[in-house]
């Protein structure tokens, strides 16, 4: 252990290296009773009434005195209650302004109105009031858009009318509101075609799922410009990140399934935009396709290979703190004093 003239001098590290310490003992104290707990289970088990067999070649990871212990004991430790949470405020939420309201009167009947002593008419004093919040459900409306024709009735010709509206599919079913619905639902709401073609059968409407997933091709054809000006913005960035996850699609070539990759690449502060591109593989020419016009600035992103290319034509390889920072939590059991230490500046850093 080091001697206290090495302690740091900074008072707001020391602070923050006697928390992280303090958090590891916490749940090190939490491992050790669950792992006590499950101890106990399994010796009870293996000596107790229970008729649940066990591998008695389990019980020689633990030590004779432990199992002299689980013998004598009758049973189960009283259970302790639990922690109470930190109360709530008392009171309800007032709801929102924003939503709209719908003033509900129940008035008293006129015969209930006559003064029960003198019989003349009671006077309104004022009223009780509660709010109750209440769901509209969503509805499907049939929009007939109607374009009057004109003639000239003395030459029987030069029929005229008013131009088509541009539709977001030409000559398609749906308008631009069933269409903002169905995205939203499926990409934000992560509901899938086939309830939502439910939900629409409820409405009496038939939409086969077919028919949204081809909206749904149409759909993104029209938003790709929005798409294309996002890229740029993120690529006229000082700093780009990039990581990519994985992600299960239909495989056409008759195996049933497949895994692609899903690359995000975020902007900076002065670029706030988050741009998604889609490879069937994990290879690298996905980033390098998408960060070719990329030259000069700072790319973060972990340390897989196929970024090596892009820093070698100039691209400033930056690490990310998340990754570093997992290493030292992982060695507090092992290395505790110097892990909460560099924790404690990792956490000065992220307080900038």
């Amino acid at each position: 252990m080091r001697d206290d003239a090495s302690l740091p001098d900074d008072l707001a590290t020391a602070h923050r290296q006697i928390r992280e310490q303090a958090e590891t003992l916490r749940q090190q104290a939490h491992l050790i009773g669950r792992l006590q707990h499950q101890l106990e289970q399994l010796l009870r088990q293996r000596y107790g009434r229970k008729g649940e067999a066990v591998d008695p070649g389990q019980l020689t990871l633990f030590a004779p005195d432990a199992v002299e212990v689980a013998e004598a004991a009758p049973g189960p430790p009283p259970a302790t209650p639990p922690e109470k949470a930190p109360g709530r405020p008392a009171g309800r939420k007032p709801l929102p302004r924003s939503l709209p309201r719908r003033r509900v009167v129940h008035d008293v009947a006129p015969e209930h109105r006559a003064c029960p002593e003198c019989g003349a008419e009671r006077q309104r004093i004022g009223e009780e009031s509660r709010q109750q919040l209440e769901y509209v459900p969503a509805s499907l409306v049939v929009v007939e858009h109607i374009r009057p024709k004109y003639a000239c009735r003395s030459c029987a010709a030069h029929v005229v009318v008013a131009p088509r509206l541009p539709e977001p599919i030409e000559r398609g079913l749906p308008g631009t509101g069933l269409l903002a619905h169905v995205i939203t639902s499926k990409f934000a709401d992560h509901l899938p075609l086939y309830r939502l073609e439910g939900i629409f059968g409820r409405h009496g409407v038939e939409l086969p799922r077919s028919t949204m997933c081809d909206w749904m091709a149409d759909c993104a054809g029209l938003l790709e410009p929005i798409a294309r000006a996002m890229a740029r913005r993120v690529l006229g960035s000082k700093v780009v990140g990039v990581d990519d996850t994985p992600v299960t699609v239909q495989d056409h070539g008759g195996k049933g399934k497949k895994t692609g990759r899903l690359w995000a690449y975020l902007g900076d502060r002065d670029n706030p935009f988050v741009v998604y591109d889609y490879t069937p593989d994990r290879s690298r020419d996905g980033p390098e396709r998408f960060l070719a016009g990329y030259r000069a600035g700072y790319l973060q992103s972990d340390a897989y290979a196929a970024y090596d290319g892009l820093h070698a034509r100039g691209l400033v390889a930056v690490g990310c703190w998340a990754h570093a920072r997992r290493k030292f939590y992982e060695a507090r059991t092992s290395d505790p004093e110097r892990s909460h230490a560099a924790l404690a500046w990792i956490g000065r850093l992220y307080d900038v």
